[in-house]
């Protein structure tokens, strides 16, 4: 279903409906809640010598090349050479070190006798020490292209190892998105990145977006920007046959939240203030018109395929509909953008202390990125179902949902059921209540929330703390 753009007079009723453009008194009727300044805003506060800001008028398109085929990593050596490669670093987890892909990946490189060091200590679920750790190694071996082989923690990770090797003087934070780093934008070519993911989730093989937990500050956050996303994706559905049914489950799960929240989020052209620069415009844009077809696509292949993937391991067509499934959401929230469901994650993940996921090889306490996105999802639709109702219930539809009578007045509730409804067949762990969680975590949960601006002002409803704090509420028990 294509974006329509609406009416001046409907835009205008729509910004005071959604809050999303002021952060002044006068125009913000929710506690909390996060926006930026309209454009002609007269509020007192407005300073004085301000030019009156131009909304956001464009969005831009973004992804890597990707290469899709069975064996297709054999082909990396090639590229490699191509590229006139002396030395690549390549980057794994200590899993997938003991794999098929790794091997594979190495082979290529030897056969075209290109030199190479493979750092094997990748963190799942990155922090910024093991960023830090990736980043110095980088920096002492000097690469000249950089290969990642491994799900979205070793790609991110390897992204973070890219920038900061180019930019050796930079400190972590520099990067890191605002208000938790200084947001700086990446204004210098980076190294030559062959991505080859061995999950299939993430997406990040086609964006420009690294995310770890910022342990100062018991919160996930990451960097985000074009010049990060890899040159190339290597999507290889051979390489994800070595995932278990666990790991199917979370980053299929991810696939799901990023498809439905690229879908939902607010247009691009509410998004606020167009920047001064266009290097300036951020990777998360709001839904568009080109991210809508990839998102909607997306929906309906992990609608049909990840029940199926993560129930028969030797179900081969359903890995390989989702290996497809994660790069076609890749590219749509890639540019479109996650709001809610990644925002609560961020602190649900970061403030986890004691739960370890079934299956998943960790010394560490870990709730995979895609289960703590998941379990807030059907509170989070029918927290934003208001907005562009007839997009919940499509996805509702795609979900399984008969929406033959139903209204818009109730698409939340009947996207929450039908989410609901889907985790549950797919046994996902039954609220935050599962993880150990109580009403007593809901204020530092939400503290650690808030200052995940990057995605909640993509929010199509205004978000604040009362707002969080009742999506948190609502899951603690799912079923």
């Amino acid at each position: 279903m294509p974006l329509i753009r609406p009416s001046a007079k409907a835009v205008s009723n729509l910004m005071r409906m959604v809050g999303s453009s002021c952060s002044c008194p006068a125009h913000s009727s929710t506690p909390g809640a996060m926006h930026v300044h309209r454009p002609g805003c007269t509020s007192s506060h407005r300073h004085a010598s301000a030019a009156t800001p131009k909304a956001e008028y464009a969005f831009e398109m973004a992804t890597s090349t990707v290469r899709v085929g069975k064996g297709a990593t054999q082909e990396l050596g090639m590229d490699l050479a191509n590229l006139r490669a002396k030395r690549v670093m390549v980057f794994t987890d200590p899993n997938i070190a003991k794999l098929h892909p790794l091997k594979t990946a190495v082979e290529s490189i030897e056969r075209a006798k290109v030199g190479y060091t493979v750092f094997k200590d990748v963190r799942v679920e990155p922090s910024d020490q093991s960023f830090q750790e990736a980043i110095d190694a980088a920096r002492k071996y000097k690469p000249d292209a950089i290969v990642a082989v491994g799900g979205g923690s070793t790609i991110d990770t390897a992204k973070a190892a890219n920038l900061y090797t180019v930019f050796g003087e930079a400190h972590l934070l520099d990067f890191v998105n605002a208000p938790l780093g200084k947001g700086k934008p990446i204004d210098r070519p980076l190294l030559p990145l062959i991505a080859v993911p061995t999950t299939a989730g993430t997406g990040s093989e086609c964006t420009g977006t690294a995310i770890f937990d910022l342990k100062a500050k018991n919160a996930k956050t990451g960097i985000s920007d074009r010049a990060l996303k890899p040159m190339l994706g290597i999507i290889d559905s051979l390489n994800t046959r070595s995932m278990p049914q666990q790991v199917r489950l979370a980053s299929g799960l991810d696939v799901l939240c990023h498809a439905i929240e690229s879908y939902t989020a607010i247009p691009y052209y509410l998004r606020g203030e167009a920047p001064a620069n266009p290097l300036q415009r951020p990777a998360y844009q709001g839904s568009n018109p080109i991210s809508d077809i990839w998102s909607s696509k997306a929906l309906r292949m992990v609608a049909k395929a990840l029940p199926r993937s993560v129930a028969d391991p030797e179900d081969i067509e359903a890995q390989e509909e989702m290996t497809l499934a994660a790069a076609y959401a890749g590219i749509g929230f890639g540019n479109g953008g996650v709001h809610l469901m990644h925002g609560c994650s961020y602190g649900i993940s970061g403030l986890n202390r004691s739960y370890l996921h079934p299956h998943y090889n960790t010394d560490h306490p870990l709730c995979p990125h895609g289960i703590s996105v998941a379990v807030t999802s059907p509170a989070v639709a029918e927290f934003t179902g208001s907005m562009y109702p007839e997009r919940h219930l499509e996805i509702a539809q795609a979900l399984g949902a008969d929406i033959t009578n139903a209204k818009h007045e109730d698409a939340g509730a009947v996207l929450g059921d039908a989410l609901r409804k889907f985790l549950q067949g797919l046994g996902v762990p039954d609220g935050l209540a599962a993880f150990g969680y109580s009403s007593s975590d809901i204020e530092p949960l939400v503290d650690s929330i808030l200052p995940q601006h990057r995605v909640l002002k993509l929010s199509p409803r205004q978000t604040g703390a009362e707002q969080i704090a009742w999506i948190l509420e609502r899951s603690f028990k799912n079923y």
